[in-house]
């Protein structure tokens, strides 16, 4: 069973906020020109911001935060994040891969940003509603 489709848009300015909240201020997550110094394509977003990103569609899917019992990814493509409104969308999807007798829901998780998959084996374990 395919789950509902979920968009996150990601701007400069979400990653601005993030950096002051996570103290992560590598200038690769906000300078095009240390970005693409390093062999990047530009900035790009922080790895955990597009894993709390999908932790949200994942909370979202399981209909509260403590329903989540398990969540693991790995991260395979940044989510380049252009400097204009629009930004990049991060677009999450998962399917419901079982569901065990003890009540819980595991899930495979995929998490794409302009058609390339950004996280590989994207897993989560949820308790499923009763």
């Amino acid at each position: 069973m395919e789950l509902p489709t979920q968009t996150f848009r990601v701007t400069r300015a979400d990653l601005v906020r993030y950096a002051g909240a996570s103290g992560d201020f590598n200038p690769i997550h906000w300078s095009d020109r240390t970005a693409m110094k390093v062999g990047l394509p530009g900035v790009i977003a922080h790895g955990m911001f597009t894993m709390a990103l999908v932790g949200r569609a994942v909370t979202t899917w399981a209909g509260a935060p403590d329903a989540v019992v398990d969540f693991n990814v790995r991260f395979t493509r940044p989510v380049v994040v252009p400097d204009t409104d629009e930004g990049a969308e991060v677009e999450v999807s998962a399917v419901v891969k079982e569901v065990t007798d003890d009540g819980l829901t595991r899930l495979d998780i995929t998490a794409t940003c302009q058609g390339e998959k950004v996280l590989s084996q994207a897993r989560a374990t949820v308790r499923t509603p009763r």
